[in-house]
């Protein structure tokens, strides 16, 4: 990736990041870390408010919105994300305090409480003005960064702190270690599991699987210059850790690598005229035992951690599919807090802090590392266009 210098500068950013170089190479002293989650209820009263935001523009009337509330509802109406994302902000501290970091370590949600903008205004009252903010999701996209950065902007300018308070965003970290590790971990553990059955590896289908996006935002997704095909960027760098995932469990002679894997979608909503990314997760299982296939995995490629997608989508629907079809079936963990994802994070934060150059920073595919600052462009919203951003050069 190249070095070029943006034509435009970057809002809300500190000094190393607001002339709009791709990677910065000024380091920068932030005084807190931000870790920016979705949010999720954590009641049955809670359900259709938070739905209620997370749809906040599109007219969804409240008797759709309980559709998917059920989904919630199965689960006491509570959101396992909320409680994941407190462990991670804990764990976080943990492994920064131990490399001898005394950043604070806040956390805000885009969706539901404790909300960004009063969390930001809570660094601001403590004398935090310089943060680098962590979002929970690994990819490129409008709804997995940029909407983070929109609203990072929303939070400044609602709280009035746009001129004091700066905001950056460490690299999307789909092809760094401590994220595509724990992923591999997980489906060796899981390939051995089905081979140690008798399935042969002719027989076994990965599904790495992630939340669909509506086609015309992932043709959006990622710089325009990359040129990286249909689904953009975001497509782009799901098959590039699988395939990196999946080259590295054949040099290691692991049991059952020979199997064939493909990446598949979950999750799709809004009007069924509006293309989506596919093939859909459940439709692909429903047809592997006219392909031969006797044992399914499902890798939750495209999530952080064990929320309501993996829960619902995943651990309900598609295993469900599976059974339905006569498959042994198996859904692998997500990185969560495992010790190897929380130290590849802190290791983002150091690398910023630091200004390391591109060369020394680690990633497992020929797509990253990804940029610090996000390019002009990146990412549109098909649908709403451009709203202001933070951590990014302004299109």
């Amino acid at each position: 990736m190249s070095e070029t210098t943006a034509a435009t500068t970057v809002p809300y950013a500190s000094p190393a990041s607001r002339a709009g170089n791709p990677y910065v190479s000024e380091p920068q002293d932030y005084d807190a870390i931000l870790l920016a989650g979705f949010g999720g209820p954590e009641g049955q009263d809670d359900v259709i408010p938070f739905l209620r935001n997370v749809t906040r523009g599109r007219g969804i009337p409240d008797e759709r919105l309980e559709e998917v509330a059920t989904h919630y509802r199965h689960f006491g109406g509570v959101s396992p994300i909320n409680d994941q994302n407190r462990q991670l902000r804990a764990a976080l501290e943990a492994e920064m305090r131990r490399r001898g970091m005394q950043h604070p370590v806040y956390w805000g949600n885009r969706n539901w409480d404790p909300y960004l903008e009063d969390v930001v205004r809570e660094a601001a009252a403590a004398g935090h003005h310089r943060i680098l903010a962590v979002a929970t999701s690994a990819y490129s996209s409008y709804s997995s960064c940029r909407q983070y950065r929109e609203d990072f902007a929303r939070a400044l300018e609602s709280t009035g702190l746009q001129e004091t308070v700066t905001i950056d965003k460490v690299r999307q970290f789909f092809d760094t270690p401590g994220f595509v590790e724990p992923f591999a971990e997980g489906l060796r553990t899981a390939l051995a599991e089905v081979t140690a059955e008798g399935h042969d590896p002719e027989q076994i289908r990965v599904l790495f699987a992630t939340h669909s996006i509506p086609s015309a935002d992932a043709l959006r997704s990622g710089p325009e210059e990359l040129n990286l095909g249909e689904g953009g960027a975001y497509a782009a760098q799901h098959r590039a850790v699988a395939e990196r995932i999946f080259s590295d469990l054949r040099a290691d002679g692991a049991d059952g690598a020979e199997a064939t894997w493909e990446l598949v979608y979950q999750s799709r909503s809004g009007s069924p005229s509006t293309p989506w990314l596919e093939p859909d997760v459940c439709d692909r299982i429903a047809e592997l035992p006219a392909e031969n296939v006797t044992a399914v995995l499902i890798v939750p490629l495209g999530f952080l951690s064990d929320h309501m997608e993996v829960l619902w989508d995943l651990d309900e629907e598609a295993l469900e599919a599976a059974d339905d079809a006569g498959l042994r079936a198996i859904r692998t963990p997500t990185p969560g807090s495992h010790p190897r994802f929380v130290a590849g994070l802190v290791d983002l934060i150091e690398e910023r802090i630091a200004a390391r150059p591109p060369a020394q920073r680690p990633s497992l595919t020929e797509l990253g590392p990804w940029y610090d600052v996000c390019r002009p462009g990146c990412c549109e919203n098909a649908r709403l266009g451009f709203k202001p951003a933070a951590a990014g050069c302004a299109p």
